[in-house]
Order: structure tokens, then sequence, then C-alpha cells
């Protein structure tokens, strides 16, 4: 009980500090949001080539996490590509999402499309330089899900082994409940617009992301 309630209050800390700040935060973490791009993206196409499941195979792992590694170092040498990973990250989860929401069935067609949506979302960013729009919505959504995490884990609807192998409660709550729903909208919300407004001045820089990393 006691780690159940310090999961929950360590995931709600960190969402709000995503939901609400997390564009100044995104200096520190753009290399293992590469490493976890690099992940997904390595684990998950070894899956569907080989039909096994998602990280359930050592083969799989050790294939996820080398490009997991690779990602990270180069997001840490090279600014833009780090931009660019954030980009196809937030990209690839939308595309995603919105292939299970209309029905289908993970597989290669629905991998396959999620990877298109990266691209074109890295195309825009970078072809419209809206790099700092995207950082705040991604925050401010990855802060809205922990925030709802830690509710579930506080209230009992969910056990920290449920969160073991990518499995994210917040899911059943699109699909089950309005409410929460609607709570983590109206959150998300919130946070996206107060970032926008709390850094209109702000925009970091190469300089900025080099000073972050000593």
């Amino acid at each position: 009980m006691f780690m159940t309630i310090l999961l929950a209050l360590l995931a709600a800390l960190l969402g709000l500090l995503l939901c609400f700040a997390g564009y100044r935060l995104f200096l520190v973490l753009l290399p293992i949001w590469g490493f976890f791009a690099g992940l997904w993206l390595g684990a998950g196409g070894f899956s569907l080539l080989f039909g096994e499941g998602f990280l359930s195979t050592v083969t799989g792992l050790v294939a996820g996490f080398v490009l997991g590694i690779i990602f990270a170092l180069l997001s840490y040498l090279f600014y833009g590509l780090a931009i660019a990973l954030v980009a196809a990250v937030l990209g690839g989860s939308l595309g995603f999402a919105v292939m299970l929401a209309f029905g289908m069935s993970p597989g290669w067609v629905v991998y396959l499309i999620a990877l298109a949506c990266a691209a074109l979302v890295v195309f825009i960013v970078l072809a419209f330089n809206v790099q700092k729009y995207v950082v705040i919505t991604l925050t401010a959504l990855a802060g809205a899900d922990l925030v709802i995490i830690a509710v579930l884990l506080l209230l009992g609807f969910v056990a920290p082994a449920d969160l073991q192998g990518g499995f994210n409660p917040v899911t059943l709550v699109f699909e089950h409940s309005f409410l929460g729903t609607f709570i983590w909208m109206i959150l998300a919300g919130v946070g996206l617009v107060y970032q926008v407004f709390s850094n209109r001045k702000y925009v970091f820089k190469k300089e900025h992301y080099t000073e972050a990393w000593g």
C-alpha cells in the first residue's frame, strides 16, 4: 500500500511538472525520449516481422535496447535530430491511437501507418519551424496522462504491477469513462495553454541544450 501511494505521488508530481513546465524540462529529457523512440521502433519492428510479442523475447529486447541507445546518443549529439525524434514519437503515437480507435488490430499495417504519421509530423515540424509547440503539446498530454494514472493508483483501480510491460491504464479510461476522458482533456488543455503563454518569449536553442547537459 505504501509503495502504491508513493508511486502515485511521484507520478502525480512528474505529471504536473510535465504538464505545466514540460517545455523547459524537455532540454534534459530529449535523449531519454530518443532512447524510448529507438526502443519502440526496434522492438516493435522485430515483434511484427517475426510474430513475437512486444519485448517478449530476448532478441526483441536486445534489438530495441541497442537501437534505443543509438537514438539516445544521436539525440544528445545532434539537437535537430532530437527534435525530429520528439515529433516522430508524437506523430507515431497519434497515428497508432487513431488506428486502434477505428477498430484496427495491431499489426504491420498499423505499424506502417504509424511510421507514415511520424514522418508527416516530422516534415511539418521542421518545414514550418513549430518545434516549440510540438514539445509543449507532447509534454502537456504526457503530463495529463501521468496525473490520471496517479489518480487510478490512489483509487485502487490500477495496481503497480499493472503498469509493467508498457500497459497504459488511461486507454481504459478513454474506453469506459466519459468523465475521466473529459478530465484528461481539460488538464491537458490547461497545461498546453499555460505553457504557451508562459513561454511566449522563451525559445530554447542549441546553446541551452548544451548547457543543460553540461
